[in-house]
């Protein structure tokens, strides 16, 4: 097959440091040439692949400083995906993986191929659903089962978890007396949430996370003046390496949800290092977490402190098996493969 894949502007392919979307791209265009497949990779021009690479912008819109604010960010991705659809125009591909959401969806009549999207994001929103019912022909495949509750109405190819590369993560037995906390510093990550539970169950905190410009206000209020150096630790956003050893040597990740998580690659990579994770039940926590088994998944902060002083109870090399068996970057990618080959037919 030849495949085009799209891939988000912000971030090269794979992000040097926050990215998730990106990841599961990067496998993507990784393992589908190896399968013998022709790919196209329209990413930043700092991405690294094995695909053909067909450069969007020079580098991830972040990196050159050309998104700074909301609306310029809107305006550029606007501009890359007009460069998308003169880079389509000139090959010719059986399927287009749409990993850019709605955007790209009024210019997918222009080519020939089917256009499948993978929703990255949650659908509670009544925008969401106003602007996906335009294009409800389209196929979709949702990263978790829940993700489809709120807009069951679409035309959902297949449910495929997210995947990553197993032997990236270190398997770690012996780990240090600290919880973790990854991802980004916005309020559906629950950042102020897990500082408050770390402070009730007198645990340590040590936390890894990317501000991004519509959390830098909220970074300053409900966050950094809790932050000692201490007890509540802040590390900054951090790259591979380091979030391999930040996660192995955790007790445990706390992801103190306050939206619904559509995935959240975040806690399958704490898993994959043999970490536990506690989480609220929101989104798709029940369908990752194996309650009691691989972590908790709690109400509310007062079950996530019972949860952190019960910690130990929890088999870190079960967490691993689990990823082994449900979460690899192998089972994603054929199971995208069985998925193409099915809308081709069509």
């Amino acid at each position: 097959m030849k495949i085009a894949l799209l891939a988000p502007f912000e971030e090269g392919v794979p992000p040097e440091k926050y990215g998730g979307t990106e990841l599961i791209v990067y496998s993507l265009a990784q393992l589908l040439p190896q399968k013998g497949h022709k790919v196209y990779l329209l990413a930043s021009g700092d991405s690294r692949t094995k695909a053909e690479l067909l450069p969007i912008f020079p580098a991830g819109l972040r990196k050159e400083k050309l998104a700074l604010d909301l609306k310029s960010r809107e305006a550029f991705k606007y501009i890359g995906i007009s460069k998308i659809i003169k880079a389509l125009l000139k090959i010719k591909v059986d399927i287009i993986h749409n990993h850019i959401g709605w955007r790209f969806l009024p210019f997918a009549f222009l080519f020939d191929a089917p256009t499948l999207t993978t929703l990255h994001g949650p659908l509670d929103s009544e925008y969401q659903r106003l602007v996906y019912g335009q294009f409800k022909q389209f196929p979709y495949v949702s990263v978790s089962k829940s993700q489809q509750k709120p807009f069951p109405g679409l035309n959902y190819a297949a449910t495929i978890y997210n995947g990553i590369n197993v032997k990236d993560f270190e398997f770690n037995d012996k780990p240090k007396n600290y919880f973790a906390f990854l991802g980004r510093m916005s309020p559906e990550k629950g950042p102020a949430e897990a500082i408050k539970a770390a402070k009730k169950a007198k645990a340590k905190l040590k936390m890894a996370a990317k501000i991004d410009v519509v959390d830098k206000e909220f970074f300053e209020k409900a966050v950094k003046p809790f932050i000692n150096q201490t007890q509540i630790e802040f590390r900054g956003e951090i790259g591979p390496k380091e979030k391999n050893e930040f996660l192995k040597n955790a007790l445990a990740l706390l992801a103190p949800l306050q939206w619904k998580e559509p995935f959240g690659l975040f806690m399958v990579e704490a898993m994959a290092c043999g970490t536990p994770v506690i989480v609220f039940d929101q989104g798709s926590a029940k369908e990752i977490v194996e309650d009691g088994k691989t972590g908790f998944v709690v109400k509310n902060l007062d079950e996530m402190v019972r949860a952190i002083k019960k910690i130990t109870n929890i088999k870190r090399d079960a967490c691993r098996k689990r990823v082994e068996e449900l979460f690899t970057d192998c089972r994603m990618v054929s199971q995208y493969e069985k998925i193409y080959k099915e809308i081709i037919k069509k």
